[in-house]
């Protein structure tokens, strides 16, 4: 082992932590401006108490998204220069757009989110929300358009030895990016849907837990009402969850989508990693898709390619010649079997979060409450698109080797030539104790969230009044979130 495979581990190691952190963010955001925006027009408590408690977990995963993303820009002066060299005049410009644009006004109106409860009129402060909820979304988009130029470089020329943008507005326009942001950010909603859904079955769980052991029944309409574990009315987590639902369910039709879109671009500009993802040898017309080894399933693989079933698809072995004789002699072939299961995880258990969604909004269409079978499933919907996502990124990233820059830079001359491997493993042992403790310090502060409950924010209307009734019967109880 070289300096150059621990690099390598580093990086992903860190990158696959942080990138538990993102698209929670990117989800969680919008949604909890979406339960806001329920209670800034219906005045209905229950939309408010949501609102805090699901802030502060997605200000938990925020702040951890932060900490870790840092050590990612670190990581290009320690063990990747000569990348850094490279793309160095390419990045700037999206990962300064990023930065300046994006994420400041992320983090400023988040701040005047945090600190303005009850200090801001109500309309400004949830702008504020809308405001840093768009803003991660649009640092997401600058990131995925410099990660997308690894993978189609557009709008450059080589001077020197060095990558030098021509075009900002190709770089930002890249067909590649065109199809990946949406398939990420929508994948981002799928997250933390699952993660809404498996929260709020978690909370209707224990609340009938906890009044059964108080010899008292949940009520499980919506006309029932009453004070359980503090909360100020039972059926909201009901509310949650169907948001939830919904919104899992519509992110996940674009991310099949957009799926299918960068499924096309592949076999243009990344025909190995499609190869690879099939386990596909030769070049093949009419070419079979293989659910599981062994299994084939005629023509699928040519018509999600080329949306044609007859369609030529390029297999490993004969673009492995084709790249010695473009580039020279050399492995251009990925890890097969990470790239091959990464795309059946990612498949497989994105449907299967999306077809829990579908069951969902099938088993709570009326309003009698959540069986409480479906309440157990729903804990499956924490760890599955995650997986799914943690997955794709896979995929994506090791698909791509042995480049960094598809056709242009290869990873083995990515590297810093001056890092020896003692450094490396130093810093790889660091990163992972570190990564380690800020994992359990989150698990922690989640898990402890979470049981507790939210606070209550205003009054309980009784067992016989309307779903509103109490929004105008006292005003709203001074109560600060952190």
């Amino acid at each position: 082992m070289d300096a150059l495979d621990l690099a390598r581990w580093q990086f992903g190691v860190t990158t696959v932590y942080h990138f538990l952190f993102v698209p929670l963010t990117i989800g969680l955001g919008i949604f909890v401006a979406g339960l806001q925006t329920a209670w800034h027009r219906t005045g209905q408590y229950r939309y408010l108490t949501l609102t805090k408690f699901f802030g502060k977990l997605f200000l938990i995963n925020f702040a951890m998204g932060v900490v870790t993303g840092i050590v990612q820009e670190f990581q290009f002066g320690m063990n990747w220069s000569e990348y850094s060299t490279f793309v160095g005049d390419v990045f700037g410009a999206p990962l300064a757009l990023e930065a300046l644009l994006a994420f400041f006004l992320e983090s400023t109106f988040l701040g005047l989110w945090i600190f303005g409860w009850e200090r801001l009129p109500k309309r400004i402060h949830l702008a504020c929300i809308w405001a840093a909820a768009i803003g991660s979304n649009l640092s997401a988009y600058f990131i995925l358009a410099a990660n997308a130029w690894m993978k189609h470089p557009v709008g450059y020329e080589v001077v020197g030895g060095r990558a030098r943008m021509t075009d900002l507005w190709a770089v930002l326009t890249n067909s590649t990016a065109l199809a990946q942001v949406p398939h990420v950010i929508a994948a981002a909603f799928v997250v933390a849907g699952g993660f809404v859904i498996a929260v709020s079955g978690y909370r209707i769980l224990r609340e009938r837990r906890l009044a059964a052991d108080r010899g008292a029944t949940v009520p499980l309409t919506r006309a029932a009402r009453g004070r359980v574990s503090g909360t100020a009315d039972p059926a909201m987590w009901r509310t949650s969850l169907r948001a939830a639902l919904v919104m899992t369910a519509i992110a996940g039709a674009v991310v099949a989508g957009s799926g299918d879109m960068s499924g096309q671009l592949l076999s243009e500009q990344q025909p190995m990693k499609l190869a690879a993802a099939e386990g596909l040898r030769h070049d093949e017309k009419g070419a079979p898709f293989s659910p599981l080894p062994g299994l084939e399933v005629p023509k699928v693989l040519s018509l999600l390619a080329a949306h044609d079933p007859n369609a030529e698809v390029q297999g490993i072995d004969d673009i492995q010649r084709r790249y010695e004789s473009r580039f020279g002699p050399g492995d251009y072939q990925p890890n097969l079997p990470v790239v091959f299961w990464s795309f059946r995880v990612m498949v497989g258990f994105g449907l299967t979060t999306v077809g829990l969604s579908v069951l969902g909004l099938w088993a709570t269409r009326r309003r009698r409450g959540t069986p409480e079978w479906f309440a157990r499933v729903c804990l499956l919907a924490l760890p599955l698109p995650t997986l799914a996502m943690v997955a794709g990124w896979l995929l994506s990233e090791i698909g791509r080797q042995p480049w960094t820059v598809q056709g242009e830079l290869l990873t083995a001359a990515s590297v810093s030539p001056g890092v020896a491997l003692s450094e490396v493993a130093i810093s790889l042992a660091i990163f992972t104790v570190l990564y380690g403790v800020l994992a359990l310090a989150e698990a922690k502060l989640l898990v402890r969230h979470i049981k507790a409950g939210p606070e209550p924010v205003g009054p309980s209307p009784g067992p016989d009044l309307p779903d509103d009734a109490g929004a105008e019967a006292a005003p709203l109880v001074p109560t600060l979130m952190y």
